[in-house]
């Protein structure tokens, strides 16, 4: 018989202390509990170095375009030059574009004062924006990894960094665009009509940023939601037809606000031929830009040789690829292409529905079309345009890479990474040697990592063990070239109005063929950094010193010199007489590249004759007579030039300068001739 001391003693195990939580700051650095720990800090890390590189050293480009600078500061003086995106803040004439950019910038600069950051930075800021959303839109469709990649890849690509480093509308483009395909990406997840309007809507606002451009995205947008939405066909039409709806609501709400707002008390539209802005995105910045011809100016530039490479060099399937474009976009475009072969192949099989071939159909469009009309468009087009392919090529390769990996037990997706690895090394060993004094010896490290990755990932079983290897010679040779590209772009300084990336000192005017100023000279093409006393009304910046040294739109006439100046110069005693002024208009002088430079050295309005490209015929001499009349222009500034390098190329430029020069007398102040038009 036992006792209650016979039996063994059973010891409680201790209490646990209770589990906590993690804090808020261990939950935002980890994200969530799903997610690998690695996630959520590699992201934050790719986000802070693509800060670090689009804000580093970001003022030494001062005003960056003049053109919209000057439009920028006129946005700080008037809401009515806000409104319409007016290049001066007497709200004579409008920029070439509608005023979408313009409106996020100048909002900037009226919360933090007008000065060379608050010019760019708002770009800056676009720019990391867009490479976050990309990396969440093609997270969701195959994984973090594939994420990274695209994020980074758009990053890296030398015209993202020179063009979210630049104050031209195509960086708030960009941003958007992304924005539409998350959306896109969204609604197809469970056929959403209001993710799906979304998407119409940040198309609408792009719209309003650089017009027809904005559209190339939509037959990708609209193929992948008829493909894979998670619902009938029907269904499916309704949506898209609701999106289009969205679409025009928001973009033509402006378009009918200047339409119906009376033409006497608003700007001349810049760019138009009938003061229009439908008309403006018909002709100048639509059907001039596909065919050449069409509105003031919007036409010129395009084709003109291989050796024009301002404007985008020679027509043809392999202008993506050439002198013109191959530097700034084209390093990841091959891998992309294949990518999406590849991966169209490898998901050939999976249901109508499933989202990871519709990511590559979504991309894949995007690519093929813009390029596509970039490609063969005889208009004006610049290589800087190019930044709108970005995000597609690093969407394509990131979820290319992924894709591939994960059925990297088949030869066929071993064949298509071994592919992309080896011909972007070689394509990328043919970049490196267009600069042959820039490193060097970087194009043959990358053609032999490119090599050695090949061969690895064709290895099959064997691949498992030389992984560190792997991953070291692809990270090498897919990004090696685009990076040292994008630090180069980095380090330099950009002004005029067709800048390029890369380590080159050239950048080109926009007045045609030639060359303008050089980087960071503050030449014809460019301003350099501002310098000088800061002019009124302008808090915490510099003034330029040249009146043609700064930039201008980035369209450009159909042919001229290649200097994007004028001939009126912003020298101290011009500049101090016209800072002096106090009537509605400090000046007049032809074209804007003057203008601009005037006003961003003085703080005044001055009216850009014939508008940016020298064509418009606005102000009419009537109108000019009229303003003299009523006391609102102190001076007339001859010898001033716009964009087209035509200079006096419209009649109403032509009469208003023989108007002047027959009724009023001509003093020389500094090196500039001008004409006092008030009592």
């Amino acid at each position: 018989m036992t006792t209650l001391l016979d039996r063994p003693v059973v010891q409680e195990p201790p209490a646990e202390p209770p589990v906590r939580p993690p804090g808020r700051l261990r939950r935002l650095a980890r994200g969530p509990a799903e997610q690998a720990a690695y996630v959520r800090p590699a992201a934050l890390a790719m986000l802070v170095g693509t800060a670090f590189l689009y804000l580093w050293n970001l003022t030494a480009s001062g005003y960056g375009n003049s053109f919209y600078a000057a439009a920028e500061l006129a946005g700080t003086q008037s809401w009515k030059a806000w409104l319409f995106g007016s290049l001066d803040a007497g709200n004579a004439i409008t920029v070439d574009k509608p005023p979408g950019a313009l409106w996020v910038a100048t909002a900037f600069a009226r919360l933090f004062g007008f000065n060379s950051f608050t010019v760019l930075a708002p770009q800056a800021f676009m720019g990391i924006a867009a490479v976050g959303v990309l990396y969440l839109t093609v997270k969701r469709v195959v994984g973090p990894v594939a994420g990274l990649i695209a994020g980074s890849a758009l990053a890296l690509t030398p015209v993202a960094v020179l063009m979210f480093r630049f104050n031209n509308p195509d960086a708030f483009l960009v941003l958007l665009m992304v924005a539409a395909a998350y959306f896109v990406v969204r609604s197809l997840e469970k056929a959403s009509a209001r993710w799906l309007a979304l998407a119409g809507v940040a198309i609408g606002f792009a719209f309003l940023t650089k017009m027809g451009q904005a559209l190339l995205v939509l037959p990708a947008f609209t193929l992948v939601y008829l493909i894979a939405a998670p619902t009938p066909f029907r269904r499916r039409l309704l949506h898209l037809i609701g999106a289009l709806g969205a679409l025009i609501v928001s973009a033509g709400w402006y378009v009918a606000l200047v339409e119906l707002w009376p033409a006497s008390s608003r700007p001349y539209i810049g760019g138009s031929t009938n003061n229009s802005l439908l008309e403006l995105a018909l002709g100048y910045n639509g059907l001039g830009r596909l065919l050449g011809g069409s509105g003031n100016g919007g036409g010129g530039g395009g084709g003109g040789g291989s050796t024009n490479t301002g404007f985008g060099g020679s027509t043809g399937i392999t202008r993506m690829f050439g002198s013109a474009f191959g530097t700034e976009i084209s390093w990841l475009l091959p891998a992309a292409l294949i990518a999406l072969v590849g991966g169209l192949w490898l998901t050939r099989r999976a249901p109508r529905t499933d989202l990871v071939r519709a990511g590559l159909v979504l991309w894949g469009g995007w690519l093929l079309v813009t390029a596509g009309v970039f490609s063969f468009m005889s208009g004006t087009i610049h290589p800087y345009y190019a930044v709108a392919l970005a995000p597609a090529i690093g969407g394509l390769v990131g979820m290319g890479i992924s894709i591939a990996w994960k059925q990297r037990a088949a030869l066929t997706a071993r064949i298509t990474l071994a592919a992309m690895v080896l011909a972007t090394s070689v394509w990328d060993y043919v970049l490196l040697g267009r600069t042959s004094d820039f490193v060097p010896w970087a194009k043959y490290v990358v053609l032999a990592a490119g090599a050695i990755a090949a061969l690895l990932l064709l290895a099959g079983r064997r691949l498992r063990r030389a992984l560190p290897a792997v991953v070291l010679a692809v990270v090498v040779s897919l990004g090696l070239g685009s990076t040292a590209y994008a630090a180069a772009t980095a380090s330099q300084t950009h002004n005029g109005s067709i800048p390029t990336s890369g380590p080159s000192s050239s950048a080109m005017g926009g007045g045609g063929g030639g060359g303008g100023g050089t980087r960071g000279a503050g030449g014809p093409g460019g301003t350099g950094a501002p310098t000088g006393t800061p002019p009124s009304g302008i808090t915490g910046s510099t003034s330029s010193t040249g009146a043609g040294a700064g930039g201008a739109s980035e369209s450009g006439g159909s042919s001229g010199d290649g200097g994007m100046g004028g001939d009126a110069s912003a020298s101290s005693e011009l500049t101090a007489l016209l800072s002096k002024t106090t009537t509605t208009w400090a000046a007049a002088t032809s074209g804007s590249q003057s203008a601009a430079s005037l006003e961003l050295a003085t703080g005044k309005s001055v009216i850009a004759i014939g508008g940016f490209s020298g064509t418009d015929d606005a102000p009419t001499l009537a109108q000019f007579k009229q303003w003299v009349a009523e006391g609102k222009i102190s001076y007339y500034i001859a010898g001033g030039q716009g964009g087209g390098g035509g200079g006096q190329s419209t009649s109403a430029a032509s009469e208003i300068q023989s108007w002047v020069e027959s009724n009023y007398t001509a003093t020389t102040v500094g090196s500039t001739t001008v004409y006092k038009l008030t009592s």
